[in-house]
């Protein structure tokens, strides 16, 4: 990656309104339902109404366009709409999106949004079942025929490398998901809420896919979640105090594919991380020992301890030892694995929470929060700050 100056969109869009749907197993009703709670709610938190907004950004798979949501929402005309790729890495690009097109004149108030019946709808835990001839489909082609069907036979391949070169074992992400079932089960938003684990649990927890265990993996979840952006001016001037983007960034890294990037020369760590970590140190002006709370997109635990090498939180293989002596706030929510998962989004109110100083595990003058998205896949990643 060339080196470049910093970017200009840090401190010009600010989210200013979050809301959710009951993040449940069965919800019961459609996913543009859920897509329509959770914008209204969000709209709601902003002390804004349908007919503010004016642009829409999702993901490329909700099922939920943005002209039917808007319709659905009474919404008037829109000037911008977008879509992101890459599943759960488009959760913080959705929001780098709305920050560019409100930088940028082209919208005043836009609504990010991402809605499924992840459990009792379409599983993506379940395997790829059918695929249309694509290129896409066809990278497939090197892993499927070996038996490498689902994420975390994807993941278990790095996952094995990266134990094997620091010399550790399973129980070294044991501790991420102690770490988040630990807050969610003071979150009472939360799956699991009320029921922490020990590493004794996670180590008596199923293979899924050596070297993980059930418990290292994330949630199926039927929910919705949504965010509302627009100028840190505007923002100032509505119920909530803002949540500043200082700073957004996508990252893909060389030899980048979905989850299955083994033909790098090193398995154990994430390209496409650190692409995004440079960017949003450079642009925010901040470091590791600047962040208060880090929300890591925490799909699979190993790659939980690989985005805290990749940011500079700790050495090469020292991020298990990061997480058990609880250096640094960790998904206060209880992350996917504890709270729910809506391919990350859930992760960036929680953030907003920190810095609003409502969080239920709320950290003591939090002011810079890190956010980040699906690894392993392109990605993408926040610094939200306090305003002023």
């Amino acid at each position: 990656m060339s080196l470049r100056t910093r970017d200009t969109l840090g401190g010009r869009a600010a989210i200013a309104g979050i809301g959710a749907t009951e993040f449940s197993k069965d919800s019961g009703r459609s996913e543009l339902r859920l897509a329509v709670e959770a914008v209204r709610a969000a709209l709601d938190d902003a002390g804004l109404g349908p007919a503010d907004v004016d642009g829409m950004v999702t993901f490329t798979m909700d099922t939920s366009p943005e002209i039917t949501v808007a319709q659905a929402c009474g919404m008037g005309e829109l000037s911008f709409f977008s879509r992101v790729h890459y599943g759960g890495g488009a959760a913080c690009a959705t929001v780098q999106q709305a920050a560019l097109a409100v930088a940028a004149g082209v919208a005043e108030v836009v609504v990010c949004y991402r809605a499924f019946n992840e459990r009792s709808g379409r599983r993506f835990g379940a395997g790829v079942q059918h695929r249309e001839p694509s290129a896409e489909g066809a990278a497939l082609g090197w892993t499927l025929p070996f038996g490498l069907l689902t994420p975390a036979s994807w993941v278990a391949m790095a996952a094995r490398r990266y134990l094997h070169a620091y010399g550790l074992t399973p129980e070294a992400s044991g501790h991420v998901a102690v770490v988040d079932r630990a807050y969610a089960a003071t979150n009472p938003a939360a799956w699991f809420h009320g029921r922490p684990i020990t590493l004794a649990d996670h180590a008596a927890s199923r293979w899924i896919a050596e070297p993980l265990r059930l418990l290292d993996c994330c949630q199926e979840t039927d929910g919705g979640q949504a965010v509302v952006v627009t100028s840190v001016e505007r923002a100032r001037d509505l119920p909530r105090p803002p949540a500043v983007i200082a700073a957004a960034a996508q990252g893909a890294g060389r030899a980048q594919e979905q989850m299955t990037s083994f033909y790098r020369g090193d398995l154990t760590g994430l390209p496409e991380m650190s692409a995004v970590a440079r960017q949003l140190w450079r642009t925010s002006g901040l470091g590791p020992d600047d962040i208060d709370v880090g929300i890591l997109y925490d799909h699979f635990t190993p790659f939980v301890l690989m985005q805290l090498e990749e940011f500079g939180f700790c050495g090469r293989g020292e991020a298990a030892d990061h997480v058990a002596e609880r250096r640094l706030p960790l998904n206060t929510h209880g992350g996917q694995l504890g709270e729910a998962y809506l391919h990350g989004m859930n992760g960036i109110a929680e953030a907003v929470r920190q810095l609003r100083g409502t969080a239920v595990n709320q950290v003591p003058g939090a002011a810079r929060t890190l956010v980040t998205a699906g690894t392993g896949v392109p990605t993408s990643g926040l610094v939200l700050t306090a305003d002023g």
